[in-house]
């Protein structure tokens, strides 16, 4: 008979035993045999706690503490239970583990909730083995369907359709939930600010929106000791200005407005040959659409102000949009109050990365608690929260749950 853990420290080992690898980082891409591995033994904890379990078309899993009516609404929380390439312990699977202990502490000392609560593994994320993301909560709330996966393969050229078959998934037509009354997703906060405040939970105001570009500048090579500074027309420094700019245009805004270069190629890349050709990624990222429009609209502006002067040619491509979700205020004033009675410092935050209650934001009422980061680490072996951090997030859950499915 399988041993299942305990505790959420216990459990966190357990879970990150799937996929784990020697420098204490775990590989659990979608569909994976290691992503079949936990999503099972899930499975299986789950049913050993009482709950009933059943997966989705495309591997989502759900173990639900019902009402007394089985057609109330439900309650849903938990996280992702893949992870990025040797990633660490805690990103979503701490949501997940969460999410199963609060209902075993619920059910043991409450009994029967008077609303559906259920807890999710969604099965994906992270986008680490397929170029999408979002899968599993992209599928429940209807943003994805199969059409958008067709023509997609991973890194070893595996179709999408066929690993999600191999795992026996994708057999059978897709039916989006309309029974979500609340998404609440509890995550390690993947960034410094908690442990910056020396606050113990946050709670999250927004989920910023991100567009991401990639430009490309044009000029003309030519050798760098015969041609005079005057008739160049160097690629490279028409994009060192535009990322001057960039990051100058940046003091402009509120200090929520974030952006980087993240890549950078020059061609030909040779010490003694002016560049003909840069391509270089903007990712710029607000919790407000219209403060971000502007300054997107702003450095699309400068750049081509600048590629005009330097007499170089830019195309600016828009390859990636994400609008800013907004969480329920009044699910975060519960939170707060929760941690204000308990003695919890809490702080009010946006979240900088982006998550599944994103998409939930759309349909239902939606928050996510943080616990803090040590180091701000993530997606990383080095990823790490205290127990007792991971214990007060667990604290606050269950209290907040039993608010809301037990005292209505």
């Amino acid at each position: 008979m399988a041993q299942f853990p305990t505790n959420l420290n216990e459990a966190i080992e357990w879970l990150a035993s799937f996929g784990g690898e020697p420098d204490g980082g775990v590989t659990r891409t979608l569909y994976s045999q290691s992503w079949k591995d936990a999503q099972q033994n899930l499975k299986g904890w789950m049913e050993e706690a009482g709950l009933l379990t059943n997966y989705d078309c495309v591997g989502n899993l759900f173990g639900k503490l019902p009402s007394s009516n089985p057609n109330d609404q439900t309650i849903l929380i938990g996280s992702h239970v893949d992870t990025v390439k040797s990633g660490g312990k805690y990103d979503g699977a701490y949501g997940i583990i969460a999410g199963i202990l609060a209902l075993i502490q619920l059910k043991n000392q409450f009994g029967q909730p008077s609303i559906n609560l259920e807890v999710v593994s969604f099965c994906e994320e992270e986008g680490s083995r397929f170029p999408i993301a979002l899968w599993g909560s992209g599928m429940m709330t209807g943003v994805y369907s199969y059409k958008d996966i067709r023509d997609i393969r991973d890194s070893e050229g595996i179709s999408f359709e066929t690993a999600m078959m191999a795992a026996g998934f994708g057999r059978s037509e897709y039916r989006v939930r309309d029974d979500i009354q609340t998404f609440i997703e509890l995550h390690i906060e993947q960034g410094p600010t908690l442990e910056k405040v020396n606050k113990s939970i946050g709670i999250v105001k927004a989920i910023v929106g991100q567009k991401r570009f990639r430009i490309t500048v044009n000029g003309e090579s030519n050798h760098v000791g015969t041609t005079s500074m005057k008739w160049r027309r160097d690629a490279l420094h028409g994009a060192i200005n535009m990322i001057h700019d960039l990051y100058e245009g940046v003091k402009e805004y509120d200090e929520d407005l974030v952006t980087s270069v993240g890549q950078l190629f020059v061609e030909p890349n040779v010490p003694n040959v002016i560049p003909n050709h840069v391509q270089f990624t903007v990712d710029a990222r607000h919790p407000n659409e219209s403060v971000l429009s502007s300054f997107c609209q702003q450095l699309t502006s400068r750049f081509e102000t600048h590629a005009k002067k330097h007499d170089l040619d830019i195309k600016i491509e828009m390859w990636h949009e994400v609008h800013p979700a907004q969480m329920d205020r009044k699910l975060n004033e519960m939170i707060d109050s929760i941690c204000t009675g308990s003695s919890i410092a809490s702080h009010w935050m946006n979240s900088g990365a982006g998550h599944d209650a994103q998409l939930f934001a759309r349909i239902c009422p939606t928050t996510i608690l943080f616990v803090p980061s040590k180091g701000g680490i993530s997606h990383s072996p080095l990823e790490f929260t205290s127990t007792k951090d991971l214990e007060t997030g667990l604290d606050v859950l269950i209290k907040f749950l039993h608010q809301l499915a037990y005292n209505r």
